[in-house]
């Protein structure tokens, strides 16, 4: 059935098996059986994906690492053979993938640009009309009569880019790339792209940015261990994946629910002090609300203030360390014998999710170790949506602030 005239990419039934083999001398040992004994497992990086980009669309293709994304576009561009399914291409396409692909490392840039050029089907008279055009956008200086092997993954990207959208594409399709540009560089290609939408051209983008996605592209694709999840509108695709990235998987959500409970709050009576209990006064909250975390000692022996500090740790779910507060650092000296210590967090910054809190009480020095609870207790942080469904926030920290005229 041919393809309809509207249509840029038609994906149908498309997969991708590799075969992994555990050594070298596998692959031999298959070839000499003729294939009746198996010496790989196979590994599926894509399955059973379908769907359409109308020309002129903006598509932007969402998923964590090893999604499939990165074969999806390989398989577009013929670069890799499906295992089966097809796919259609109406238009010619400049793709900018993973760094190094298509470039020699051995020629210069500006022997690259024109056998960029060649690769497309531009003469050579036709590059040298752009060359200067091109070697401007990439703004790398000398360097672009240089080996491409001596640049950095910056003036790679630069060059990459400049030639991919000066090759009269009908379908741009970009791969994470040009994450790795500086930002006025990062800016100056979304200006060309958006201009490239004005001119109808169809534009495939792989990005971790879920604003871009939504801010950018009509449409979005979301992947997941190589099978299609859902495509549909970019703002709700996006909505849909932040929610579902955003929940805990089983393993975290268990220890989150029962964090306190499964701390071992054993007296360590060896080093003077231990701490007996550290407890929230709320596990769930939204961005803004006030938190506070107590901390309860018991002393063993007489101990001065001034000889111990109490610290507690925050960290995401992922491992990260958010933040961390301390007494010694903030020149506060626990009221002794007074066995508990509160701390007060107004206004709460941090980003919707689920935290993790470790306490360690410790010499004034910051050397020895009193007692230490790791993950003893745990909260959540709660997703807010504005009227059209957009979260309200999004990155590394939500920062107290205003609007003025």
């Amino acid at each position: 059935m041919p393809m309809h005239s509207d249509i840029a990419i038609s994906v149908r039934n498309l997969t991708k098996n590799y075969r992994i083999f555990g050594h070298p001398t596998d692959r031999i040992k298959q070839a000499l059986t003729l294939g009746r004994m198996h010496f790989h497992r196979e590994f599926t990086a894509l399955q059973d994906v379908s769907f359409d980009i109308q020309k002129g669309e903006t598509v932007g293709i969402i998923g964590r690492n090893g999604s499939g994304k990165s074969t999806l576009l390989q398989l577009i561009c013929g670069i890799l053979k499906p295992s089966c399914g097809s796919v259609e291409v109406n238009g010619r396409i400049s793709a900018l993938l993973e760094l190094g692909a298509g470039f020699n490392p051995e020629f210069t840039g500006r022997e690259n640009v024109y056998f960029q050029g060649a690769l497309m089907g531009i003469s050579k008279d036709e590059m040298d009309e752009r060359f200067d055009e091109i070697a401007s956008f990439a703004d790398i200086g000398e360097f672009i009569d240089q080996p491409v092997r001596t640049y950095s993954s910056g003036m790679f990207v630069r060059l990459a880019f400049a030639v991919s959208i000066r090759v009269d594409p009908e379908i741009l399709i970009v791969d994470e790339a040009l994450s790795v540009g500086d930002m006025e560089f990062q800016a100056k290609s979304f200006q060309a792209m958006r201009k490239m939408q004005e001119d109808g051209l169809s534009i495939f983008l792989v990005t971790h940015s879920l604003p871009l996605v939504r801010n950018f592209c009509q449409r979005a694709i979301w992947l997941d261990h190589g099978k299609l999840i859902k495509a549909g509108p970019a703002s709700e695709i996006c909505r849909e994946y932040a929610s579902h990235t955003q929940a805990a998987p089983e393993s975290i959500r268990s220890q989150i629910k029962s964090a306190a409970e499964m701390a071992v709050f054993e007296p360590n009576k060896t080093t003077g002090i231990s701490i007996k209990q550290v407890s929230l006064d709320k596990q769930s909250l939204y961005v803004g609300d006030n938190l506070s975390i107590s901390v309860s000692l018991t002393f063993f022996k007489e101990v001065n203030a001034s000889e111990f500090g109490v610290g507690i740790i925050v960290y995401h779910d992922d491992g990260r360390l958010c933040t961390l507060f301390n007494t010694i650092r903030d020149n506060v000296i626990p009221e002794v014998p007074d066995d508990c210590i509160k701390l007060e967090i107004p206004k709460i910054s941090f980003i919707p999710g689920h935290y993790l809190v470790s306490v360690n009480v410790c010499d004034y020095a910051g050397v020895f170790s009193f007692d230490k609870l790791d993950h003893c207790a745990a909260f959540e942080v709660m997703e807010e949506f504005n009227l059209n469904g957009i979260p309200r926030w999004e990155g590394e920290i939500a920062c107290e602030h205003r609007w003025t005229k």
